[in-house]
């Protein structure tokens, strides 16, 4: 008999049920008895569950006499304590079947696209889903960790409530936010076999959703559907794939890009309107993998994520705050419209506002009362007061403010790891690279001096490059001397000393032309081969060549180095293989850099990591660092300092390069130019 997993739910009775409300036959019930027998006969711990309001267990001192209820499980009738749930005892809206390798449709089924085809009939919109109980399967819990566990059960209290909203969960990176999520909608999907999950994203790391959907798959395998997979490439291809995910049990995945697109289309024709009008109207669930990308308001992407009817919008985040305090508050206000101006908002707005230090002549402003003027006294006060309790305040206002729809998790789980060792180098510039990056300042603007700056501040013979051009690099290879560009030298010292200790190492740039140059470097020097001792991710890397390259670099022993645009590897790349990081450059926003560290330094790492920060002394880099760190400061104070921990000493640690911890760093070979050396 053909099981039809998608097909069955559990009843407010906990009798399982069709979708149109039938009882199951006898033979079901039959299976239900020896499943049920099955279960029972296995020796479990008894699980006190902890009273939600105190803490404590209930029935310390009872004699307990339990009973088997067919909507709660295993309960003592005399103090209430359950011993074993109802979803650990039998998996009611979970049948495993047999999995199917395909998880999309085939390259045939992008649909008609005929324009003029009806729309369906909205299915089950977001008003018409009931309250109900959600748990975590018991395959999940039993390798949830403890953050994972309140995670979902964070994410039940916004989603599925009388009045559901939406919720940021701002977890570090490599915490393991994509299983939790995966596990939270499977439940989701079981409890509400009519929910129409939309999940966007950076299209890049769509094949690891997928992937990781394959891995923690409990049931039959419903279809995860996206445009690119099967080329739907045009409106009507899209409409043909988006109707398909409106009419059967399934999860749709798009692109930031993609979906900003459609939504913001000016709907041109029929194929277009009906495409906006499914994305808009028919997700029960809307996930926002990396949501930090909308945090702009004036985007077309918040915009577009804006006009999606669900309220139940919720954000991951590894690195929540990226620039700014307004960003953050754009974010909750996209999962909760008009956040400040709820009234919980309104009233510890106005508390911070009458202890905050506001000069005289702003005090009068008829803009005070306005959210700008309250963002911008919050960032003011956390950057530049010097009154710690003031702070300390508004920290504590500011947590109490977000702490129903802001979770926030600082990666405890990473203590499991050897460890993180980061450094900020200050390198001495060559002669040579001083006189460039000085003339520079003067002429160039502030994106030349960044990007050329970068690219000399590596070394002085880029300089006359424009582009990215492998014979170009060789030839100028040819002619220079490894001494005049401080960066390169370090680096091709470092990537020998990690040869000799069977070592692996990461480069992060924000530019091509610095990462092709040393790439071109290790080729000419080493006689390195692409695909064999070098690998890298760019913005122009498939999905295909970011996987391969991944698994290979990880697994091969010959593997040595890794070149990869900062931004091009975030959430979704692991590169656990390697226990060295440099970082070639400063990036503005300090987040991007913690995410490529993150990238290394995550669970699967075997290995103590070290991370290089390259600042050249002298350069325009400092002010930038010395701007980004400032940030960093403003995240720290406001996730994850302990009002009793005291006074939060966040500055970085000078070190002796004779004696930092690392003894690759103590050697003479890489501590010869350094000018300072920071631990963070």
């Amino acid at each position: 008999m053909e099981h039809e997993a998608d097909s069955w739910a559990v009843g407010n009775d906990g009798n399982q049920q069709n979708n149109n409300g039938d009882h199951s036959d006898n033979l079901d019930g039959i299976w239900t008895e020896m499943a049920f027998s099955l279960e029972s006969s296995k020796e479990t711990p008894v699980e006190a569950l902890a009273d939600e309001n105190t803490g404590k267990r209930d029935g310390e001192n009872c004699e307990h006499s339990f009973i088997l209820t067919d909507d709660t499980g295993l309960v003592c009738r005399i103090c209430g304590l359950i011993q074993k749930s109802i979803e650990t005892i039998i998996d009611y809206p979970f049948a495993k079947e047999p999995k199917r390798q395909r998880t999309y449709p085939r390259q045939g089924a992008r649909g008609s696209g005929n324009a003029d085809e009806n729309l369906p009939e909205p299915i089950h919109s977001y008003q018409e889903l009931p309250v109900v109980e959600i748990y975590v399967h018991p395959r999940h819990r039993a390798i949830m960790k403890p953050h994972q566990v309140e995670g979902f059960n964070f994410l039940a209290r916004n989603l599925v409530a009388e009045n559901p909203g939406g919720c940021i969960m701002a977890h570090a990176p490599g915490s393991g936010k994509t299983f939790m999520i995966i596990s939270f909608l499977q439940s989701f999907m079981a409890k509400y076999p009519e929910a129409r999950p939309l999940v966007v994203l950076p299209r890049g790391i769509l094949g690891t959703w997928k992937k990781e959907f394959q891995n923690w798959q409990i049931e039959e395998d419903f279809p995860l559907y996206d445009f690119y997979s099967v080329r739907a490439d045009n409106r009507s291809q899209q409409l043909g794939v988006l109707r398909q995910w409106a009419e059967k049990r399934s999860i749709m995945f798009l692109g930031y890009k993609q979906f900003s697109s459609i939504v913001c289309d000016l709907c041109s024709n029929k194929a277009s309107a009906a495409c906006q009008e499914i994305l808009l109207k028919c997700p029960s669930i809307l996930i926002l993998d990396e949501g930090h990308t909308s945090r702009n308001q004036d985007t077309d992407i918040m915009s577009a994520l804006a006009k999606v009817k669900t309220p139940r919008k919720v954000v991951l985040s590894g690195t929540l705050y990226q620039n700014h305090v307004n960003e953050v508050f754009n974010i909750l206000n996209l999962v909760r419209p008009q956040f400040l101006k709820l009234e919980r908002s309104r009233a510890i707005m106005r508390r911070i506002l009458s202890t905050a230090s506001i000069p005289a002549g702003r005090r009068n402003n008829k803009q005070q009362s306005s959210d700008s003027f309250f963002l911008d006294i919050v960032e003011k006060t956390l950057l530049n007061d010097s009154d710690f309790k003031r702070k300390a305040s508004l920290v504590c206002d500011l947590r109490e403010m977000t702490k129903d729809v802001l979770q926030y998790y600082k990666g405890d789980s990473l203590d499991d790891l050897l460890g993180l060792m980061d450094f900020t180098v200050f390198l001495k510039l060559h002669p040579k690279q001083k006189r460039s990056v000085d003339k520079l300042k003067m002429e160039g603007s502030k994106f030349k001096i960044s990007s050329e700056g970068s690219a000399i501040c590596v070394h002085h013979g880029l300089k006359d490059l424009s582009r990215v051009d492998d014979q170009r690099i060789d030839n100028t290879l040819a002619d220079l001397e490894i001494r005049e560009g401080v960066k390169a030298k370090f680096y091709l010292n470092l990537l020998n000393l990690c040869e000799a200790m069977g070592e692996k190492l990461l480069v992060f740039s924000q530019y091509l032309l610095p990462m092709k140059f040393l790439e071109r470097l290790t080729i000419n020097s080493k006689g390195y081969s692409t695909g064999k001792e070098i690998f890298s991710i760019t913005g122009d890397s498939d999905s295909a060549t970011r996987e391969s390259s991944m698994e290979l670099f990880n697994t091969s022993p010959q593997a040595r180095v890794f070149f990869g645009s900062i931004k091009a590897c975030g959430e979704g790349i692991s590169l656990v293989g390697a226990s060295r990081i440099v970082i070639l450059d400063v990036h503005l926003n300090p987040s991007v850099t913690r995410q490529a560290i993150g990238r290394a330094f995550r669970p699967g790492q075997v290995k103590m990591v070290y991370v290089y920060r390259l600042v050249a002394s002298g350069s325009p880099e400092e002010e930038d660092h010395s701007t980004c760190f400032k940030k960093e400061s403003i995240s720290k104070m406001w996730f994850e300092w302990n009002e009793y921990n005291g006074d939060p000493d966040f500055n970085m640690q000078p070190v002796d390069p004779q004696n930092c911890g690392d003894m690759l760093l103590e050697t003479k070979r890489l501590n010869e130019d350094i000018v300072a050396l920071y631990r963070r």
